[in-house]
């Protein structure tokens, strides 16, 4: 008999439930409201994923500073450009890894065996980054693979649990969703805070280091806690045994070739150009998009009902891509933005830069619950937003952000590189941004555990973890724009963003009406 504190993975048996059916036997862990009024699992989920978001916001925003900065500082000495397509690259890849992380775990490992194995990865990702000051670029970038690869397996499919949860789904798990994202933010929020003290000003080891442990201590609180917590949920993949063994070879093949490319790469044979990187797969990742949402039309046999689900997660996907190209810019653009023209003295001291990435976080953190109870409230009272409609409303106030960066780089312009604006103009822009996140991506990933066909559960979401990496690489390509030689092309950066956020919201305003009336359809009014 296994240990109580060991996830049980059991071989799907003849005429056994899979992913595709809830499991049996699950309303004492489903109805209880141990945690805030929502299930004790949702804590365990909390927790594991704080845990997971602290160590990669604890990474992201030292990435640019450490590969910008010159050697004699410790760093890579790269140009903006470089080091900002780096970071897209390694943004998009590691959302990108969640559409394979969700099909290795339907199929193969089920979802808490992935998020467990996906959680080593990333421990021993951060491991390499951390020796790479002793051990040279190589153990660097072989570092962010590694969290790339486990990113993939843990981040799809500690979601999907989030949604089996609630079973009844409505505005309850909308609010979960909420709950859920609070605990993504709590980490981001202290992630800058010590990593970004401890790189910026101690060594870049040391913040690189602290970001590792970070995930060390949430791999441990799911080992300790997923089994009375959340039961028999996320245990049995769907997949048969014959399944299994093939995903498995598919798996373990690519890991060869994976690692192969990697070693050719360190050897000089594979020349890297991350610009044209970053371009080549911006190109890739649309073909995937096109390709993975035609099958589910064409070949998954999916019915009528379920098909108009699959064209909503399109019509989300899609604005999604815009939002996420913006708000992206936080590890780049912005983040030069306000090393090289803010001012950030505090009473005669002068903070991290990475200190400023935390207020997005303390945004959210202050804000989710209101707008998880205004949801709830309009919910109980029939009149809830539909989900186009809080894409909008997100999309809007992301671009009235990028406006006041506009007019910040314009007040940098007039008085010369060597100007530096206050703080409350990067405060004010993450104040609009994180409003636009709070109405957009918690409620995109609720969409995504109802719109979903079972059967397609993690690769659905991994089609919005696929728009995320989208919006990260674009963010990414355009980041090393904010240059003190380039000034007068911050102001047409941002200009353009705020443009096509606006853009966006005002196609999507004329879509919600036709969605609505299209999901009512499709469950008799009850989704909206």
């Amino acid at each position: 008999m296994p240990d109580r504190n060991e996830p049980v993975f059991t071989q799907p048996q003849a005429g056994a439930l899979t992913h595709d059916e809830p499991p049996a036997g699950i309303a004492h862990i489903t109805d209880n409201r141990g945690f805030f009024g929502h299930p004790r699992g949702l804590s365990t989920l909390f927790f594991t994923e704080m845990w997971e978001r602290f160590s990669y916001y604890g990474i992201r925003p030292l990435l640019v500073l450490f590969m910008t900065a010159a050697l004699t500082r410790g760093g890579f000495g790269f140009d903006r450009a470089t080091a900002s397509a780096i970071v897209g690259i390694y943004a998009a890849s590691v959302y990108l890894a969640s559409l394979p992380g969700g099909w290795v775990a339907d199929r193969w490992l089920g979802l808490r065996r992935a998020i467990w194995w996906g959680g080593v990865l990333i421990a021993l990702g951060h491991l390499s980054i951390a020796l790479s000051l002793l051990f040279a670029q190589q153990a660097f970038f072989l570092g962010l693979i590694l969290i790339v690869m486990g990113t993939g397996l843990l981040k799809p499919n500690i979601s999907a649990i989030v949604g089996d949860l609630y079973p009844e789904g409505g505005a309850r798990r909308d609010a979960g969703f909420s709950v859920f994202y609070m605990g993504i933010n709590a980490g981001a929020l202290i992630a800058p805070l010590i990593t970004g003290f401890l790189g910026e000003r101690v060594g870049w080891h040391w913040g690189f280091g602290a970001a590792g442990v970070g995930m060390l201590i949430g791999l441990l609180t799911f080992r300790m806690r997923a089994q009375d917590t959340l039961g028999p949920i996320g245990t049995t993949p769907a997949g048969t045994v014959a399944e299994q063994q093939r995903v498995r070879t598919i798996t373990l093949g690519s890991l060869v070739v994976i690692a192969l490319l990697v070693v050719l790469a360190m050897m000089g044979v594979i020349t890297v150009q991350p610009l044209a990187i970053a371009n080549m797969m911006k190109n890739i990742i649309l073909a995937m998009a096109v390709l993975y949402f035609a099958y589910l039309f064409l070949f998954a046999g999916l019915t009528g009902d379920e098909k108009k689900g699959i064209a909503v997660v399109l019509v989300l996907f899609i604005f999604s891509v815009v939002f996420w190209s913006a708000f992206e810019q936080a590890p780049t653009s912005l983040n030069l933005f306000a090393r090289d023209f803010t001012d950030r003295t505090l009473f005669g001291w002068e903070m991290p830069t990475t200190w400023l990435q935390s207020v997005n976080s303390l945004f959210v953190i202050m804000f989710a619950p209101i707008l998880g109870a205004l949801w709830v409230a309009l919910g109980s009272r029939g009149k809830d937003l539909s989900s186009p409609a809080k894409f909008a409303i997100g999309l809007a106030f992301a671009g009235v952000g990028f406006l006041l960066m506009v007019a910040a780089s314009n007040r940098v312009i007039s008085g010369g590189e060597a100007v530096r604006v206050s703080m409350l103009w990067l405060i004010a822009s993450y104040f609009f941004q994180s409003i636009g996140e709070l109405a957009l991506s918690p409620v995109g990933l609720s969409s995504m555990t109802k719109l979903a066909p079972r059967r397609f559960a993690g690769l659905t979401m991994g089609a919005w973890f696929t728009s995320i990496a989208l919006g990260n690489l674009i963010a990414g390509i355009v980041g090393g724009n904010v240059d003190p030689e380039k000034l007068t092309e911050m102001p047409i950066l941002f200009q353009r963003t705020a443009m096509s956020l606006f853009i966006a919201t005002a196609a999507l305003c004329v879509l919600i009406i036709p969605i609505r009336n299209m999901m009512a359809k499709r469950s008799g009014g009850r989704i909206r």
